[in-house]
């Protein structure tokens, strides 16, 4: 815009010099046109950055006069297009509506002096420039303020973006991680508790030592399938068989290795979305490897329950329990993380001597 602003001032003194070459009697117009222009191009820029609004109406105040005496010695079109600038830096300036408009109302009187029969056309005709000057300085202001807001707003949608990415990131890699807990880290615990029990049982026992081993191969080979399945497809969610049979198998698994464990399942059962379905299994079967891992039970129970609008699992075992409230791992807030996304609730209930109940509730 002031690029503007200063073509046009050029452009203005200039029509105002070919306007008084070979006219003496004009020869005041170039000067004060001179001292007009020198002030447009050297002190505005000054005064816009001051953003004062005393320094622009001083600046009105000075820039007015020397336009209407401009005028006085050369009523032509560079001291008219003069007035159409000053009005423009008016509106630049951010002046209040009514100094502009007094501005704009004060230009036809230029033409004081002139024949009546002249004044009326000449005076509305300045009128309308200088308004035209002042409607245009105005649109292209407000196209110029909008790019800049326009600009502003994609730079915030770039951050918005960025963060979302960043937080997409974050999310995946806290899923990646409960994953390898949750699959691996159960695994690798059943494989170690079957190695355990056959060695006890291998000088006595060796044929059910070798049973044992035999059910810790199969389980470490089913471990490194699902290592395989996550790198070679990290989003793809977990294939898992329906819900009452996927509970069934953790429950022998947990009786295998030692800990007699009952299933029960209650209400009628239904299909449940693909991540409320994998919260619970990897709820019982947290709940299932804490039990065989820590609390020296001789009996566990697995539930599955569908009741009104939620589904529930539960794995509660006749251990030694715990004083107050257990300490969290990661298996335990990596369920709560799930329960939570799913608008759900983890519960951990535990007294010394009363064994542990784990519980998640879903909708569903």
């Amino acid at each position: 815009m002031n690029r503007a602003l200063a073509a046009l001032t050029a452009g203005a003194f200039l029509t105002v010099v070919l306007g008084s070459l070979g006219a003496p009697d004009r020869a005041p117009a170039m000067a004060f046109g001179a001292v007009f222009a020198a002030l447009s191009l050297l002190a505005f820029p000054w005064v816009q950055r001051r953003g004062h609004i005393a320094w622009s109406l001083l600046y009105v105040a000075v820039q007015l006069p020397l336009s209407f005496v401009t005028f006085t010695y050369d009523a032509g079109v560079g001291s008219t297009l003069l007035l159409v600038l000053l009005v423009s830096q008016c509106v630049v300036l951010r002046l209040p509506v009514p100094v502009i408009a007094l501005v704009v109302a004060t230009t036809p009187f230029v033409h004081v002096g002139m024949p009546l029969h002249s004044l009326p056309r000449e005076g509305v005709g300045t009128l309308m420039s200088v308004l035209f000057g002042a409607v245009i300085t105005e649109l292209l202001l407000r196209e110029q303020r909008t790019r800049h807001e326009l600009a502003q707003a994609h730079g915030q949608l770039r951050d918005y973006a960025a963060q979302a990415e960043r937080l997409a990131t974050v999310q995946e890699r806290n899923r990646v991680a409960r994953d390898i807990h949750d699959g691996l880290g159960h695994s690798l615990t059943v494989v170690q508790m079957q190695v355990k029990a056959a060695r006890a049982v291998l000088s006595a026992d060796p044929g059910r030592a070798d049973e044992v081993l035999a059910k810790a191969q199969e389980q470490a080979e089913t471990a490194l399938a699902e290592v395989r399945r996550s790198v070679a497809a990290l989003r793809e969610p977990r294939h898992v068989p329906p819900l009452p049979a996927a509970l069934t198998a953790l429950a022998e698994e947990t009786s295998a290795a030692g800990i007699p464990t009952g299933v029960t399942i209650s209400g009628e059962e239904r299909a449940l979305p693909d991540e409320s379905r994998e919260a619970l299994f990897r709820a019982a079967q947290e709940g299932l490897t804490n039990v065989r891992k820590h609390s020296r039970a001789t009996h566990a129970g697995l539930v599955l329950e569908f009741a009104d609008g939620v589904v529930r699992v539960e794995v509660h075992d006749d251990g030694a329990g715990a004083a107050g409230t257990a300490s969290e791992g990661f298996g335990l807030v990596g369920l709560r993380e799930r329960a939570a996304r799913l608008g759900g609730r983890l519960d951990l209930d535990t007294a010394p001597g009363e064994g542990c109940t784990l519980a998640m509730e879903v909708p569903g």
